[in-house]
């Protein structure tokens, strides 16, 4: 009888071998400055956790319209493709594995990121809220700009040129965010997304943008290079549709189709539930999706080795446990105590090591 695989085990992503099912989930750390430029700090707080099967990048804006975030990277000059690249390399000289999360924020963005143009979203719906960080301190979230239907392909573009630009930088693929209530989850979302175009309206119509971008960065990297992250229970940035299971099903139908490294699902609530219904599960998403599935949000080493061996998931990817445990997976596979979790207060600190790449390895004595 063959063994139930774990956590620990190897696994094939579509012909790229991972060396264990954990992954380092994308969680955005404002370490880049002001030119949004990864600096070597970066390359170093990657190579430390490059013990786990995946490495996914925090989210990185994919154009200039795309910026929502003080401090986080982007991936739309030169200049930020050079300084990728030494992030790519110190994360594949530890024999990791990298990909990198496009973004772009949408209305979860404000004017005085954008010379004060208006953020954009599929339909002229401003988040319900609290205040957005912007360079200025705080500031109310603002009415977007609904896009024309003329603007789309545009957008759809700017997804295939950063696509082109990680490449360049040396990523092994690229994960679509479509999650969290940024522009592509709205557009998902009957909530957010009242347009009358062949972008809304219908379940089908809504998934378009999502196929178009998955579609175009896959001609980069091959489908079998790109994930794509769903967050179908989340209330992040003021989400949540009474139609969810739909269309969220629909999504996951017309992204089998496609060949997908993986499919990333945020099952978990940790990161807040909209309470419109049950919970979506893994077990629902494998049921309409045959590719490597991944789970996220709130998993702790028990309930990740019980999604694997169930089959509900081929990886589970960690966030929080990942920001004081650099060497989460070493921890993992020999029982060792983990670190306590960081203060919130130093996630996202502007500049500097503190609470980014100090956290120290396990020491035994």
């Amino acid at each position: 009888m063959s063994q139930s695989p774990n956590l620990m085990q190897p696994f094939d992503l579509r012909g790229l071998p991972l060396a264990n099912r954990v992954a380092l989930a994308p969680m955005t750390r404002a370490r880049s400055g002001g030119d949004r430029v990864p600096k070597s700090l970066m390359a170093e707080y990657y190579r430390q956790r490059a013990t786990a099967g995946l490495v996914i990048t925090e989210a990185t804006v994919i154009s200039q319209q795309a910026i929502g975030w003080v401090d986080s990277p982007g991936i739309y000059t030169d200049e930020m493709t050079e300084g990728w690249k030494s992030v790519t390399e110190s994360v594949h000289e530890e024999g990791g594995k990298i990909f990198m999360q496009l973004w772009h924020t949408g209305r979860a963005s404000h004017s005085s990121f954008h010379g004060g143009d208006l953020p954009v979203a599929p339909s002229a719906i401003k988040i319900n809220g609290d205040s957005i960080h912007t360079p200025y301190g705080k500031e109310p979230y603002e009415v977007p700009r609904a896009l024309t239907t003329g603007e789309i392909p545009g957008i759809v573009a700017d997804y295939r040129a950063a696509a082109e630009r990680a490449k360049q930088a040396g990523f092994d693929g690229v994960e679509v965010h479509s999650a969290n209530g940024y522009l592509l989850d709205t557009f998902l979302q009957s909530k957010t997304n009242h347009r009358d175009d062949a972008y809304g309206g219908s379940i089908e119509n809504r998934y378009r943008i999502v196929g178009e971008v998955v579609e175009a960065v896959s001609e980069v990297f091959g489908s079998e290079r790109v994930g794509v992250r769903l967050s179908p229970n989340g209330v992040f940035n003021d989400v949540g549709s009474p139609d969810y299971r739909q269309q969220f099903t629909f999504v996951a139908q017309r992204l089998d189709r496609l060949g997908l490294a993986y499919l990333h699902v945020m099952d978990g609530l940790a990161f807040g539930f909209h309470e419109l219904g049950d919970p979506m599960t893994l077990g629902e998403f494998r049921e309409v999706f045959g590719g490597p599935l991944m789970g996220n949000c709130g998993y702790t080493q028990a309930t990740a080795e019980q999604a694997i061996e169930s089959g509900a998931a081929d990886l589970i990817s960690f966030g929080r446990p990942y920001i004081s445990n650099p060497d989460l997976v070493r921890r993992f596979d020999e029982g060792l105590e983990l670190a306590p979790e960081a203060e919130m207060a130093d996630w996202y600190q502007p500049n500097g090591e503190s609470g980014y790449t100090d956290f120290p390895s396990y020491q035994t004595v």
